[in-house]
């Protein structure tokens, strides 16, 4: 664990480096003294939006395992992504649903599979957008002929990949027993006990999915995707006009789709990586000045992921949890030892350790 933490410290330093190597500091001190303050107030709205239709989108994909309050599903989305912006290894993403079923007395295992179907929605709906921009609305002066080809079979290459993996999860969602019966004949090499309980799992894990079976929740979530990555867009865009960098809205949706590239890397919050990914956008499609375009990089990410850092660490402490103690429980939770938890046997909140002050 130290050395994988050690490895992603190196990385991020090394990143975030080369990312300034680009920019005079003093001068991007300057851009950002000089970045309009009304439309950062903007993007730090947007910000808020997009949180909260996360949660109400989230709330369509659990609808099939179980009901869920609003509250409940906004803080945890909260702590899940200030987890993401502090631990690495994404723990943030196992946090989220971990926490949420143990409130809401869900199962750990299929509350999971439903982050996977939201990763795959963000998915579709980045693509589409993107699509959006390049093959109808984008000037084409603005994309450079070297790359466009590129971009287009990347995104068609991705788009079948997302197109694969919703035919999988409407498998998973229709067949459980199935899946079920498949992983217990696999584990014929396994003791009996074990075999069950990882065909337990299969089962439980694929009712996650459930929500592909239900066509108007499904609708709903899939609706609630695009307004949530408009909102997300939105503060990026407003950040970067902030700065008088000349970039249509819909020319968001191209940066956006390189952000998520970023943000995929293991440093925690995509330091580093997703400032890169911003100025490489801007200084490549719309020809923003390097000092500008790495201020507005910086003021991105810190809009994006310190005040959602600020709110999850308020949530966490009046949930008397700890940023060791989620480190373990994320730990824990990829190790097996959470996600195996049978429903009879997920406690109350009020018993719950995770969620009771440690009295230090």
């Amino acid at each position: 664990m130290r050395r994988r933490t050690l490895v992603v410290a190196v990385l991020t330093v090394a990143v975030f480096g080369w990312f300034l190597s680009h920019a005079n500091v003093a001068a991007v001190w300057t851009e950002v003294q000089r970045a309009r303050l009304g439309l950062l107030v903007g993007s730090f709205l947007a910000v808020a939006l997009s949180y909260a239709i996360r949660a109400w989108r989230w709330q369509y994909l659990l609808a099939p395992i179980g009901p869920t309050r609003f509250r409940t599903a906004f803080r945890t989305t909260v702590i899940g992504f200030a987890a993401l912006g502090l631990l690495p290894a994404r723990a943030g993403d196992v946090l989220r649903p971990y926490l949420l079923a143990r409130q809401e007395g869900l199962q750990v295992s299929a509350t999971i599979a439903t982050i996977i179907f939201e990763r795959v929605l963000d998915l579709v709906a980045v693509l589409v957008l993107l699509a959006v921009h390049v093959w109808w609305l984008a000037n084409p002066s603005t994309i450079p002929p070297a790359l466009l080809r590129p971009i287009e079979i990347s995104s068609a290459m991705a788009a079948v990949v997302a197109v694969g993996l919703l035919a999988a999860m409407w498998t998973l969602a229709t067949h459980p027993e199935r899946i079920g019966g498949l992983v217990l004949t696999a584990g014929r090499v396994l003791p009996r006990a074990l075999a069950e309980r990882l065909a337990g799992l299969a089962r439980t894990f694929s009712s996650g999915f459930a929500v592909a079976r239900r066509p108007r929740e499904l609708a709903a979530a899939i609706a609630w995707s695009f307004p949530l990555w408009i909102a997300i867009a939105a503060e990026v865009w407003l950040v970067t006009v902030a700065f008088d960098i000349t970039m249509p809205f819909t020319g968001t949706f191209l940066v956006q789709a390189l952000l998520v590239i970023g943000v995929s890397a293991p440093t925690p919050g995509g330091v580093g990586t997703y400032h890169e990914a911003y100025r490489i956008g801007v200084t490549t499609f719309f020809g923003a000045p390097g000092d500008a375009a790495v201020a507005a990089a910086i003021v991105t990410h810190a809009i994006s992921y310190f005040p959602v850092i600020l709110t999850g660490l308020l949530f966490m402490i009046q949930d008397g949890l700890t940023l060791g103690r989620l480190q373990a429980l994320a730990g824990g939770e990829r190790r097996g030892r959470i996600s195996a938890t049978p429903p009879e046997e997920v406690p109350a909140p009020h018993e719950m350790s995770v969620l009771r002050p440690s009295g230090r």
